[in-house]
């Protein structure tokens, strides 16, 4: 496996479903990112991870993993985003018990595993093909619901043709393609 770096780098709600919000993570010294749709609640949890100003009053469901970790004498070596299937992220996290040395992998949902890292400062990598399938599949999706301008069409053609497209993605509930393509439009626009 070959592992890339990745650096969280910020949270945004979706403007397209109630509730949905977008994960971003960029590579460490590059220019690739990740953007992973994640849950409200999910997006709670990283949030207040990220804020080290916020202590709730009594522990959260991530912060009793925590708990449960450093009791255990366990360390969280990393979280490895390993497979990209379908628009969904796999990830593992890598304990390392310290009495013993060894260390073990658990299958976990990726929002869980950030929430968990941002929490101990563990560092977060994906496999560099994860990286580059998910920037494929970004180019890829570019590419057939976003149409190329013609020679001689207007931009206010295209735009028209996004517009529509923007809202078939929408009546589809596909959220990820209908926010590339909002900002396609937001490009033209500029």
């Amino acid at each position: 496996m070959d592992l890339i770096k990745l650096n969280v780098i910020g949270l945004s709600y979706s403007q397209f479903k109630s509730g949905a919000y977008a994960l971003f993570l960029e590579e460490d010294n590059g220019i690739r990112k990740l953007s992973i749709v994640i849950g409200q609640c999910e997006a709670q949890a990283i949030a207040i991870g990220l804020d080290k100003n916020i202590i709730s009053p009594r522990p959260l469901t991530h912060d009793l993993l925590i708990s449960i970790t450093e009791k255990s004498e366990l360390i969280l070596d990393k979280i490895i985003i390993h497979k990209l299937e379908k628009g969904i992220f796999f990830s593992t996290i890598i304990f390392i018990n310290k009495k013993y040395g060894d260390s073990f992998m658990i299958d976990s949902r990726t929002s869980d595993a950030i929430a968990i890292a941002i929490r101990l400062d563990a560092p977060i990598y994906t496999d560099k093909k994860v990286l580059v399938k998910a920037n494929k599949n970004y180019e890829d999706d570019m590419e057939k619901e976003i149409p190329k301008e013609k020679q001689g069409e207007e931009n206010h053609n295209t735009i028209e043709n996004l517009e529509k497209k923007l809202k078939l993605a929408i009546q589809n509930e596909d959220y990820e393609l209908a926010a590339r393509i909002r900002d396609q439009i937001k490009k033209i626009n500029e």
